[in-house]
Formats: C-alpha cells, sequence, structure tokens
C-alpha cells in the first residue's frame, strides 16, 4: 500500500488534472508514479516537462535509460529499477546482461553503457563534484561536455522520481513488480532476482 495518495483525474488537485488526462491518453493508463506525483501539481508538471527535455538531448536512448537503471539502483528505488528495466528492453533495445549489470551497480559489457553508468555514480556520488579524471575517462568514451551536462540532467529526473517514489511507498504496476529493487535498509539495496527480457 502507497503511504500517500496514488492520485486519479477524479481526486487529483485542479491543476494536476490535465497532466494526468495526457499520460492516460499517451500510455492508456496512469502510471502509480504519475499518480504519486499528481499529490503535488507542480511536481507532476516537473516531471513531464523535464522528462521531454531530456530526451530531446544528445544521449541516446539507451544511453538514457541507463542513467535512469544506474540512478535508480544507488537511490535504492525499486520502482524506478522495474519500470526503466521493462523500458531497457522494450524501447531501447538493451540486452539482458547490461540490463542486470545496471541494475546491480556492477560493470557493463558495453564500453559506451559502462562509461555513462560509471559517470552516473560519480555524479550522485559526488554530487556533481567529480574529479577530472571521471570527466576525461567520459570524454575518452565519445562524449561531449554536453553528454555530461545531460547526464547531470538525468540524474535530476531520476532524483525527483526516486525519492517521490521512495517518500511515497508506491506500488509497482502489475507485469513490473518481479523487476523491483528491495530496500534491506537504508545503506544499501539489493536486486531481487534476475531481469529477463
Amino acid at each position: 500500500m502507497s503511504r500517500l495518495p496514488l492520485r486519479t483525474v477524479d481526486d487529483a488537485p485542479d491543476a494536476a488534472k490535465n497532466g494526468l488526462e495526457l499520460a492516460q491518453k499517451t500510455n492508456g493508463f496512469l502510471p502509480n508514479l504519475l499518480r504519486l506525483l499528481a499529490n503535488a501539481p507542480a511536481a507532476l508538471e516537473t516531471y513531464q516537462t523535464v522528462s521531454g527535455i531530456n530526451a530531446r538531448g544528445g544521449l541516446r536512448l539507451a544511453e538514457r535509460e541507463a542513467v535512469q537503471i544506474t540512478a535508480a539502483a544507488t537511490h535504492g528505488c525499486g520502482f524506478c529499477v522495474a519500470g526503466h528495466t521493462i523500458a531497457a528492453y522494450k524501447r531501447a533495445g538493451l540486452t539482458e546482461d547490461v540490463v542486470n549489470a545496471l541494475r546491480n551497480n556492477g560493470h557493463v559489457p558495453d564500453a559506451r553503457l559502462n562509461a555513462v553508468a560509471e559517470f552516473t555514480r560519480a555524479v550522485i556520488r559526488s554530487r556533481g563534484g567529480v574529479d577530472d579524471d571521471e570527466l576525461q575517462t567520459f570524454r575518452a568514451a565519445g562524449f561531449t561536455d554536453a553528454n555530461a551536462l545531460e547526464v547531470v540532467l538525468g540524474v535530476s529526473l531520476a532524483t525527483l522520481c526516486n525519492f517521490a517514489n521512495n517518500l511515497g511507498q508506491g506500488r509497482v504496476e502489475p507485469g513490473v513488480s518481479a523487476l523491483r529493487l528491495e530496500q534491506p535498509d537504508r545503506g544499501g539495496s539489493r536486486v531481487v532476482g534476475a531481469a529477463t527480457s
């Protein structure tokens, strides 16, 4: 059960109704994250606006999903790990070994995605103050300074989602709950099972 209400179009604050209606039309259902964010219309608007901006950046879809899964795993958000695991398979075409490495904050067998994951963890760990070697390693993998800032953008989006889900303790939609990440304590996290496509 969610600790915060999961709003519907009918019971959401007026300022959130249009955002929820758009999400329902786009997805064919209302994702629980958006139902949770609708408690604060500004949070819902921020999520929807920043998601659109993030999608227009120079990082490819697979790279953006690598940022999202890495951040969610680092932040211990099982809800977001599950959701982005599905997106990584269905929309980004990532393989099981890549997705499982991202979910477990391990070495990713794709060099470019590994560079994204490592840089994402460095950004989170240092709160953006990565050292020169970490930035140079990211650049050496073929990324630009604009891409480095787009990782920060992706982390900011992930932080909103991960922290909101961790606060609200929302339930994961049916069909993806087996892909969630458990939080045994506040100091760490572990993945439940392996992600299979």
